[in-house]
């Protein structure tokens, strides 16, 4: 990770919930769920030489989809991370922490057993959900179409709602601060999750608790008053937040 940069890393967490049988068909989405396509992105997100079922990575996902909604959309308004779109190999990395015990979410605890959750599942679910794309554009309607269409239609578009900050402010701070590791436009890159497109609320959070140390924002940081996070202001980090809501991933 780059000296000073902001590194955000998603919590998973859920509420308990059946692990369904490899066997079984998923369930459709429900209508009111933010449209995405599962097929391969035009760039391809899983690394070369990857063997990884996303028909299999589906099925699991309909674990992950008590909380994270069923396209990986997150849900309660960022009570629960979206993850869909994250990387494949940031997912992963994520995914064995929680089994391997290094990373302690007590929601994720019995979710992320072995017996739950092989090594060959993390691929597969990984692979899959990495290839989510949410619809973040408005749709265009016919002159014809009545409210309850266009309203059902607006439903279906997922967005983050705008933060309260000085986005000027917070671009200028997020440059210097954050897109070394997170990318230019709140991307991501391979080892770091984007933020574009992710709930305030969540992100918001999960500073607080970098803050405080009670989770690690920078592995290679000895002494944590030196991160990033502590350094930044109240006012700055509210402006980071602000202009991150602007973002379209």
């Amino acid at each position: 990770m780059a000296a000073g940069g902001l590194l955000l890393v998603v919590s998973f967490g859920g509420q308990a919930a059946e692990k369904p049988a490899k066997k079984s068909k998923p369930a459709a989405p429900a209508a009111s769920a933010p449209a995405a396509v599962a097929a391969a992105a035009a760039v391809p997100v899983v690394p070369p030489g990857i063997k990884a079922d996303l028909e299999a990575g589906q099925q699991i996902n309909g674990v992950c989809a008590a909380c994270h909604g069923p396209l990986g959309q997150g849900g309660k308004k960022g009570e629960y991370p979206r993850i869909a779109g994250l990387s494949y190999e940031y997912l992963k990395e994520q995914l064995l922490k929680f089994k391997a015990r290094k990373r302690i979410n007590l929601p994720m605890f019995p979710y992320t057993l072995e017996r739950e959750l092989s090594d060959d599942d993390v691929v597969h679910v990984a692979a899959y959900v990495s290839q989510l794309k949410l619809d973040t554009k408005l749709p265009v309607f016919k002159e014809d179409e009545d409210a309850l269409v266009r309203l059902q239609a607006m439903d279906k578009v997922f967005s983050v709602p705008r933060a309260e900050g000085d986005v000027d402010a917070g671009a200028k701070i997020y440059k210097t601060e954050c897109s070394s590791c997170h990318g230019a436009q709140g991307q991501g890159k391979k080892g770091t999750p984007m933020l574009a497109g992710q709930y305030t609320q969540y992100l918001k959070r999960q500073v607080g608790l970098f803050a405080k140390g009670e989770r690690i924002h920078d592995e290679d940081l000895k002494d944590r008053t030196q991160d990033v996070l502590n350094q930044l202001k109240t006012e700055e980090i509210r402006d980071i937040l602000a202009y991150l809501s602007t973002l379209n991933d």
